[in-house]
């Protein structure tokens, strides 16, 4: 809904001014148009009034725009005014508002006022002028910034979802801090414009100034141009390890390393990502947008597979998302959307932190309740989590060391380990293989397989991965001819699986297939897929 700036004299003495600046507001990591709307009154006490569920950033954002109006030469407003954070009911967070405030302010204050026009306040023409034309609709643009006292403009979390919200709307373009500029360009079919100071924003919706425009971004080629950081020839021996590690880059699938400390488990979980194939161009601008939600977005697009490790002190809301300002915050496992989430020293996390991961683990996302609202954020990565196989570090022989390997075991409750597909011993590696030549497939021939199987599921069955299949789908893609049924209905009965961990087995053995070219799921395939239920079998014999 745009707003045309209107003048509208009420009363030939209670003139009124309404104009309208587009910005956002964030729920979860996707924004939604929150307009700005200022007031002014000639009839009155001059004073600023601010309505529409705003947080404390943005009351104080009333003091920050006062001392940036007087920095840049510009006079305070000599009116009664309100504004209004449109809808009045959306709960509005953040110092995002300060530049749409500010320009509202200043653009609706009639020029006899003397607000915008006093001492200094041509500083808003530094700069290239335009070549000629009438000025931009400033309804027709949507801004965002956070205003520094000097009237520098800083910049604001959730860059990208705004962007993508202007290109839906079909705005005219957006205008941001400068230092959000690489990370908003990722953003094609867009006009953005580099906002570093109050009054260059100003003079260009006057018509006085120009504001440069962000440099476009060849998206394709950027996520093209990535490299892995670990290749997993460097890993030495470790094959089954590898060829679980394998698999789960080829299905999607969730695994977890059980061996002692120093065997290469965390080398083997960080150089994952670099067999997995490169992310899509809609892949990598999602997971810049979260990034952006959460104010940890480096410069520009991410181009690499997300890799999170968080420490096993992590609480819940690190791990899953929230936080005490109001505004859900994404967590470690949105954070790793699209790409790896690393939990090393898995039984040592808090028992709410491992329980709160199994909607994400199952569902792929993760929801996040406050008093004032829910927020959805996306959670579908690869979980590799690593332990080792008693709290002493490796485990003992004989039926002490069994004993102290089944409580450790035990701190991880059964669900969780349902939820994760396969599980692998990693062995310690002997000293003559430590200091052998580097052996085996590299990373780069790795990927080459992952990607070939990732590209006959596609052809079978869409974007949806082998572990993501459910129900009909995933009857259709693994039908089991009878030696394979026999040998799944075996295991099930001797190892005690549950129908989730069933249903594990058939998503891995269809990967195992895809990775060997085969379009049936055969009884060597179901067989290997069985081989990595490692703790069912563990918590059987206990």
């Amino acid at each position: 809904m745009a707003v045309d700036l209107q003048r509208q004299p009420a009363h030939a003495h209670d003139a009124r001014v309404l104009v309208t600046i587009p910005s956002f507001a964030l729920q979860g990591i996707d924004a939604v148009r929150c307009d700005v709307e200022v007031s002014l009154q000639s009839r009155g006490l001059p004073r600023i009034c601010l309505v529409g569920l705003p947080d404390l950033a943005i009351r104080e954002s009333i003091e920050r725009v006062r001392s940036a109006m007087a920095a840049s030469g510009f006079d305070p407003p000599r009116h009664r005014t309100t504004i209004s954070l449109a809808p009045a009911d959306l709960r509005k967070h953040g110092p995002a508002f300060d530049l749409p405030i500010a320009v509202g302010l200043l653009l609706a204050a009639p020029p006899e006022d003397g607000t915008g026009t006093g001492r200094g306040a041509g500083r808003e023409a530094v700069g290239r002028r335009p070549a000629g034309g009438a000025p931009p609709d400033p309804a027709r643009w949507m801004l965002a910034g956070e205003l520094g006292l000097d009237g520098s403009i800083r910049a604001v979390r959730g860059a990208v979802a705004m962007a993508m919200l202007a290109r839906r709307l079909g705005v005219a373009g957006i205008v941001l801090p400068a230092g959000n500029a690489q990370e908003a360009a990722v953003v094609e079919g867009l006009d953005v414009r580099l906002a570093r100071s109050l009054p260059e924003v100003v003079g260009f919706f006057r018509g006085a100034a120009v504001l440069d425009r962000a440099p476009a971004v060849d998206v394709r080629a950027m996520v093209a141009a990535a490299g892995a950081a670990i290749d997993f020839r460097e890993v030495r021996g470790q094959g089954a390890a590898k060829r679980a590690l394998a698999i789960a880059a080829a299905g999607g699938h969730n695994a977890l390393l059980v061996g002692p400390a120093g065997c290469g488990k965390t080398m083997m979980a960080r150089a994952l990502p670099g067999i997995m194939p490169p992310l899509e161009p809609d892949e990598a601008l999602e997971v810049t947008r979260i990034r952006s939600v959460a104010g940890t977005s480096a410069a520009g697009l991410a181009v690499e597979r997300p890799f999170r490790a968080p420490h096993h002190t992590a609480s819940t809301v690190a791990l899953v998302g929230g936080g005490a300002s109001g505004v859900p915050r994404p967590g470690e496992v949105t954070l790793a959307h699209h790409g790896v989430l690393f939990m090393d020293e898995l039984p040592e996390f808090g028992r709410s932190a491992l329980e709160a991961l199994r909607e994400p683990l199952e569902d792929g996302f993760v929801t996040v309740a406050r008093a004032h609202g829910s927020a959805r954020f996306p959670a579908r990565s690869i979980l590799v989590a690593a332990m080792n196989p008693t709290a002493r570090g490796n485990r003992r022989e004989g039926a002490r060391g069994a004993r102290e390997q089944s409580d450790y075991m035990d701190r991880v409750s059964g669900p969780i380990i349902d939820r994760i597909d396969l599980h692998v011993e990693v062995r310690a590696v002997p000293f003559g293989r430590l200091s052998s030549a580097p052996a085996g497939e590299s990373s780069d021939d790795l990927r080459a397989r992952v990607v070939a199987a990732r590209a006959v599921q596609r052809a079978r069955q869409g974007p949806v991965l082998n572990a993501h299949l459910r129900g009909r789908a995933l009857d259709d893609a693994v039908a089991l001819d009878a030696p394979s049924r026999a040998l799944l209905g075996e295991a099930m009965e001797g190892l005690g699986l549950s129908a989730r961990a069933y249903d594990k087995v058939r998503r891995v053995a269809r990967t195992i297939a895809d990775l060997a070219g085969s379009a049936r799921v055969g009884a060597e395939h179901v067989a290997e897929a069985v081989q990595y239920r490692l703790l069912d079998r563990a918590r059987e014999c206990a």
